[in-house]
């Protein structure tokens, strides 16, 4: 379960993923939340474990960990 934080977000907001090693991690996780209606851009910073995403109209934080896990990681709650 994600935190008491809003369900839907605008503008840019910051998650951590765990399990984010390579390359290949990042553009997994980068294609997948690309995905979600409404992402417009999605930046991973490996050495962090983070991922920034910038939506241009509410997103439900739920899609993104989702779309996360399809890439076979794990948004921190």
């Amino acid at each position: 379960m994600l935190s008491s934080t809003p369900r839907t977000f605008i503008g840019s907001t910051t998650f951590t993923v765990t399990g984010m090693t390579c390359g290949h991690c990042q553009r997994a996780v980068t294609e997948e939340i690309a995905a979600v209606a409404g992402v417009e851009t999605v930046t991973v910073d490996l050495a962090s474990g983070t991922v920034t995403v910038t939506a241009e109209r509410p997103v439900d934080r739920a899609d993104i960990a989702a779309a996360v896990d399809e890439a076979g990681y794990a948004l921190v709650p």
